[in-house]
């Protein structure tokens, strides 16, 4: 159910008030595993990274061709990667950092183009021995590791966009043509499977909790839809968009792939735990409010267009995870049986939440994506004026709606009661430390609300450690816990915010305060995002002229 113009709820949270009327303290109970009935009732506070968003020295990357400058033989799109924030020689020290913050748990990605920089050429041993440290690094310091397969990034010859070819392409050994080509993904398919079992194999006794994929409907459509990231295909507008459905149904098959890879190729009593392998996802969800002209919108065409388009990102993943079956239409009902699903192939639903989006039906692409999301500045008419503007986040673009975490949680408590959640990631864009503070506490607050009410929602991973790219947007926005300046320290050194300071204080205590909740806590209006040059009009959320 899409919440359209609920603009405000009562948070629900713990009544009794310990004192004199003030929030009442909430407890953090102890970490325990992502799924299974052993972790039923736990809760782990963790934080999130990417491995193309922080490490150094990725050449065969696909982000890595795409944004370096045409001079050195790259696309020149965006802001170049470069090295990062260099991740790989400060690989202990941020590890130490996790411990500093007493946080339970870290999840991250090993990058694929590091480890398989070429489809012929086996695995890269010394990539594979810079995770192996890193593994060690968090035992040492009893710090959980959640590994992600796939986080957006891939080795070039999954999708080689740099020939610029026109016409059909035909797989090869340097170009399987991506996931749009049927021919090709079956090949990607089969790699990405070796390359996760493989994974499972080596660290299966390190490693109990594993996702394959991250955000892929995010993924596709910025990938293959809108041209936005690598391979940068527009396959949206054609044909009814009948390229960018073949490759969320090949995405699917991908998952299913690698998850039963993962199963089969777990050493599961190498670390005496008896604990099998825990696959999951985690999937990008947003409030997605029908809007139209710059106003929240009653109108039925822009209501129906936020429903599907919540649907495409919510629901349509994991539906034919745990059914086998695929809506090709997107019309709500599925109409093709998956080949190999038929039993669910899903322990557990990652939910990463950050923000209210505006989607009209005025405009269609076609009859099956037929929604418009807020694009500025291209396609405004889905946007809308926020009621208030401290809640903007300018370099993002979009508001920070706290309620929204917990009607995403309590939407797929309603249509999957039996599936554990986690909020694999969760943050906010800002350069005011009490503004972190406060999204990371009004976060807590809502999941807690949700748990309240016996939703199994199991932990709470911070976006990110440490500032770092943020794909088409770059460096500029600060998502991090640790503020790194690219700009004016070459050492890239990380420097605490509040926000860390806040999450480590909580994860401490395994409490959140009654304190804490009165200072940073609630649904009312936020510590200002400072704006010095005035480059964003706060009321609608976008960058001025």
């Amino acid at each position: 159910m899409v919440r359209r113009l609920v603009h405000a709820s009562p948070l629900l949270l713990l009544a009794a008030c310990s004192d004199g009327g003030g929030p009442a303290t909430i407890r953090i109970p102890a970490a325990g595993p992502i799924a299974g009935a052993a972790g039923r009732g736990s809760f782990t506070l963790g934080v999130s990274t990417a491995a193309m968003q922080i490490e150094e020295d990725q050449p065969e990357a696909d982000w890595t061709y795409f944004t370096k400058p045409v001079s050195q033989g790259g696309l020149g799109r965006y802001t170049d990667v470069g090295d990062a924030v260099r991740s790989i020689q400060n690989r202990t020290a941020d590890a130490q950092l996790i411990a500093d913050m007493h946080l339970d748990a870290y999840r991250f990605n090993p990058s694929w183009p590091r480890i398989q920089p070429t489809r012929d050429g086996g695995y890269v041993e010394s990539a594979l021995v810079h995770y192996d440290g890193l593994l060690a690094d968090l035992e040492a310091r009893g710090i959980k590791p959640v590994v992600t397969v796939h986080h957006f990034s891939s080795p070039i010859w999954v999708d080689d966009f740099t020939d610029m070819q026109t016409g059909d392409c035909v797989p090869s050994a340097t170009d399987l043509c991506g996931w749009d080509d049927d021919e090709g993904a079956a090949l990607i398919r089969a790699e990405m499977a070796e390359y996760a079992g493989m994974l499972a194999a080596r660290w299966g006794d390190r490693v109990d909790e594993w996702g394959t994929l991250n955000e892929p409907v995010n993924y596709l459509v910025a990938s293959y839809g809108a041209g936005q990231f690598p391979p940068a295909k527009l396959l949206i507008f054609a044909n009814n968009g009948a390229g960018l459905v073949r490759a969320m149904r090949n995405y699917i098959l991908a998952h299913v792939a690698m998850y039963d890879a993962i199963k089969a190729n777990d050493t599961v009593d190498a670390d005496g735990d008896g604990q099998a392998a825990l696959v999951g996802l985690s999937l990008n969800n947003l409030e997605w409010t029908a809007a139209r002209d710059n106003m929240f919108s009653a109108d039925p065409e822009d209501v129906a267009a936020a429903a599907k388009i919540e649907y495409a990102y919510h629901f349509l993943f994991p539906d034919a995870m745990r059914t086998g079956n695929f809506d090709s239409n997107l019309d709500g009902t599925p109409d093709e049986q998956l080949p190999g699903l038929t039993t669910p192939k899903l322990d557990w639903l990652g939910v990463q939440y950050y923000a209210r989006l505006g989607a009209t039906g005025a405009f269609e692409f076609n009859p099956v994506f037929d929604f418009q999301p807020c694009l500025p500045p291209l396609l405004q008419n889905a946007c809308y004026t926020l009621e208030d503007p401290t809640k903007c986040v300018p370099e993002m673009g979009y508001e920070f709606y706290e309620d929204g975490i917990y009607n995403t949680i309590a939407e797929y408590a309603e249509r999957y009661p039996d599936l554990p959640l986690t909020v694999t990631e969760s943050g906010l864009s800002t350069n005011e430390g009490r503004r972190r503070s406060e999204h990371i506490v009004r976060s807590l607050e809502q999941i807690f609300r949700a748990r309240s009410e016996g939703i199994d929602v199991r932990g709470y991973y911070h976006w990110s450690l440490m500032d770092n790219f943020e794909w088409i947007y770059g460096y500029e926005p600060h998502f991090g816990l640790y503020y790194v300046d690219r700009a004016n320290d070459p050492t890239y050194a990380r420097t605490p915010t509040e926000g860390a300071t806040t999450l480590g204080a909580i994860a401490r205590a395994r409490t959140l305060s009654s304190r804490q909740r009165e200072v940073y806590g609630g649904t009312g209006p936020m510590t200002p995002e400072p704006d010095p040059e005035l480059k964003f009009d706060m009321a609608t959320c976008q960058r001025n002229p």
